[in-house]
């Protein structure tokens, strides 16, 4: 039986092939999934802000790109993962607000996909900003990420399988 866990705002979960990781209401934040096939390793970072955490704040570290990736992929070697067979997605970003000039999401993404890169990760499916809300479910043994915007259905974000991936990138 397949276990289920939620990844809150700010959290980092990792799990192996009987793990499904799933992130709801991802606005400006951005969820970062994690996953080596060789391994059937995952992890799932949900991402509030750019940057590294202040000292005031190290108990909740994680909620910054930097601690966050960081933790992920400390956390994912430790599951015998390496940096050089993990894909990686991309949900979020979003100004679902609808306010003028708020590029929080942007400032995101582009902070983390710097970050990414820096890392040697490479980037295989995006679900980033435009205005509506998402979801995400990544289910570590079927190696499949899916994902919602507002009130859709479930959608395949990306697959281990497909030769390439799908780029939704409604910016």
């Amino acid at each position: 039986m397949k276990s289920i866990l939620d990844v809150d705002t700010g959290e980092v979960k990792t799990g192996l092939k009987d793990t499904v990781l799933k992130s709801n209401a991802i606005g400006s934040c951005v969820v970062i999934v994690a996953y080596d096939a060789t391994k059937q390793a995952g992890a799932l970072a949900h991402v509030m802000v750019p940057g590294a955490a202040p000292e005031r704040l190290k108990s909740h570290r994680t909620r910054f790109a930097k601690d966050a990736i960081e933790e992920m992929i400390n956390r994912m070697t430790q599951l015998g993962a390496k940096k050089e067979h993990m894909k990686i997605s991309l949900i979020g970003g979003a100004n679902v607000l609808k306010r003028e000039n708020d590029t929080i999401g942007l400032e995101n993404l582009s902070y983390i996909e710097k970050l990414l890169t820096e890392n040697g990760l490479e980037i295989s499916g995006k679900a980033v900003g435009g205005t509506l809300r998402r979801t995400v479910k990544f289910d570590i043994e079927k190696g499949v990420v899916y994902y919602t915007e507002g009130d859709s259905h479930e959608m395949l974000l990306w697959r281990k399988t497909a030769e390439k991936s799908k780029k939704n990138e409604s910016l």
